[in-house]
């Protein structure tokens, strides 16, 4: 299990170098926004560790979406993650197929992680168990989970261990990792180890409980040698 931390910027990335994944959002735009093209080039220049960037939660664009993420890829993310948020097997199918041919077609060694939401019947988008098995299909190489929602509820409240655990195994069997992430506390830790994704996604984790405030980087010593 590895531990993504999401900076929103150099300063923070600077204090999240203990994590596995350096992941550069801006918050402020959504669950997964985006950030800026050289705040990404610039955290790959400080981070021996591989990078990711979130590009958006988007809706039905693929076009939009497929440009967003060869942007993401051309800046030197080594992971491009994106959100789907809209509803539809047909409409998702055509989407991810994009987005992965964008990366893919130029930089095959790139991962490119699509994310569902747990609380997506309180967001009308498509399922986590409807998106991982059109992800594995096109040749995405990451099924995430995360809360579409940040009004502090965490994935644990609209998924439970079990679909969780389900979820990764899917996504195994699949040849997917899994990445979990949504509102997850310390207090989430021990259920996460028995779940075993490939990759726990946090940010307010490691600002206190807060997502809005500042990346603490004794915290994200902590965590990082909690996962281990």
């Amino acid at each position: 299990m590895r531990l993504l931390v999401s900076p929103r910027d150099i300063d923070e990335a600077k204090r999240s170098l203990a994590a596995d994944i350096i992941d550069v959002k801006r918050p402020a735009e959504g669950s997964l926004g985006a950030n800026f093209p050289w705040i990404i080039r610039a955290i790959t220049e400080i981070s021996a560790k591989p990078v990711s960037a979130a590009i958006g939660d988007f809706d039905f664009r693929p076009g939009g979406a497929s440009l967003t993420a060869y942007g993401a890829a051309h800046a030197g993310a080594d992971f491009v993650k994106v959100g789907l948020m809209f509803d539809g097997t047909g409409r998702a199918e055509e989407f991810i197929i994009a987005v992965v041919r964008a990366v893919k077609e130029e930089f095959p060694e790139k991962k490119v992680v699509i994310a569902s939401y747990s609380d997506y019947e309180r967001l009308g988008t498509i399922s986590p168990f409807a998106m991982a098995p059109l992800a594995a299909s096109a040749g995405a190489d990451v099924a995430m989970v995360d809360t579409g929602i940040k009004d502090g509820r965490s994935t644990f409240e609209f998924m439970n261990e079990e679909s969780l655990a389900e979820f990764t195994e899917m996504n195994r069997d699949a040849g997917l990792m899994t990445a979990v992430a949504g509102s997850l506390g310390f207090e989430h830790l021990s259920a996460l180890k028995r779940i075993d994704p490939d990759i726990i996604g946090v940010r307010g984790m490691v600002c206190g409980g807060n997502r809005d405030s500042q990346i603490r980087e004794e915290l994200v010593d902590q965590l990082a040698r909690m996962v281990g």
